[in-house]
């Protein structure tokens, strides 16, 4: 038996959470997104995949996270068996701000269900990685992202695309 820390890797997290080991685990943490390393982004499925956003069109995001439910649906949503993760840079970061106010897609329409989908996707282990260089070059506030435990940054997202590729990770990008 390991003494490994059962939140130190993502099955053990899930195995914790399933359990009741951790309370309230499947509500989303409150704490700023963090900022992962590329080494230490790791494939922890048998089967894992990415999910490549760079563009901005909310219909083919929302057909993304359709594509994405069908991916977990034919898994049988069990987080042991797939691991999905969405990569954003570009304009694809729009889709996890809180508020477009004082950016360059201030005065588009925000799509409601975006939101609710992701936080139900995330509940099967879907992780997403923002590009900090995108904040950077847009000039962002990184506060204005959506407070959960499954949004999270990594200091460039094609460099995250190509380190995912390399750990085992499929590519897929919708359109």
């Amino acid at each position: 038996m390991s003494n490994r820390n059962p939140g130190t890797s993502r099955r053990g997290l899930m195995a914790a959470a399933a359990s009741g080991l951790i309370i309230g685990a499947a509500a989303p943490a409150q704490a700023a997104p963090q900022t992962v390393a590329l080494a230490e982004l790791k494939k922890e499925a048998d089967v894992a995949c990415l999910y490549h956003c760079d563009f901005g069109e909310a219909p083919r995001f929302v057909q993304m996270l359709t594509n994405i439910a069908n991916h977990y649906s034919a898994y049988g949503a069990d987080p042991f068996a797939l691991q999905l993760a969405i990569v954003a840079h570009g304009a694809g970061v729009k889709f996890f701000l809180d508020s477009f106010e004082g950016t360059s897609w201030q005065g588009e329409p925000a799509v409601p269900e975006i939101r609710e989908r992701l936080d139900s996707l995330a509940k099967n282990g879907l992780k997403v990685h923002l590009c900090e260089i995108t904040f950077a070059r847009m000039k962002l506030d990184k506060g204005k992202v959506h407070k959960a435990d499954f949004i999270g940054f990594v200091p460039s997202g094609v460099a995250a695309v190509a380190a995912l590729q390399t750990k085992g990770f499929a590519y897929l990008k919708v359109g």
